[in-house]
């Protein structure tokens, strides 16, 4: 029995099996939720795959973090940190500097501004994220989180 999905994307034909519906629902529902979240931080000036790499070195902390091992952090793979990083310094969000200990690798951490903008943009996100979640009660978006992490190794 096909769902919601099948009529909103107008396929006639049934799935064929119900990991190919459950996988469509899935990239429809990110795409839904993805475009409200992209709206947001395009209006504070950022793209996600910058939010999301400005959050991962706040979360670092004063020590920061080398190229490698913040890419290891992202959500979704960017092959090119390195000009990542070139975008977010140019615009003073961060900071670069090279360890003492070895001088070939490069750390970056947050810049006052950055913090700044990171915290500008967190109640308008707490806000968007409830609002997402609107339709689910608490114990269904813990089962939802529960669902999808078994979907990871």
């Amino acid at each position: 029995m096909a769902g919601k999905v099948a009529a909103e994307i107008q396929q006639s034909k049934p799935f064929s099996c119900p990991g190919e519906e459950a996988f469509i629902n899935l990239a429809r529902s990110y795409e839904f939720l993805h475009q409200e979240l992209s709206e947001l931080f395009r209006q504070h000036g950022l793209s996600s795959t910058q939010y999301y790499m400005l959050r991962i070195l706040r979360c670092a902390g004063p020590e920061g973090l080398s190229c490698t091992e913040a890419a290891r952090r992202m959500i979704s793979h960017d092959p090119d940190i390195t000009r990542l990083f070139d975008r977010l310094e140019a615009r003073d969000l961060i900071e670069r500097s090279r360890t003492p200990a070895d001088r070939r690798v490069v750390k970056a951490t947050t810049s006052a501004s950055c913090l700044e903008l990171l915290a500008s943009i967190y109640q308008p996100l707490i806000e968007l994220h409830e609002g997402q979640m609107r339709n689910l009660s608490p114990d269904q978006v813990e089962q939802l989180i529960a669902l999808l992490e078994l979907l990871r190794p």
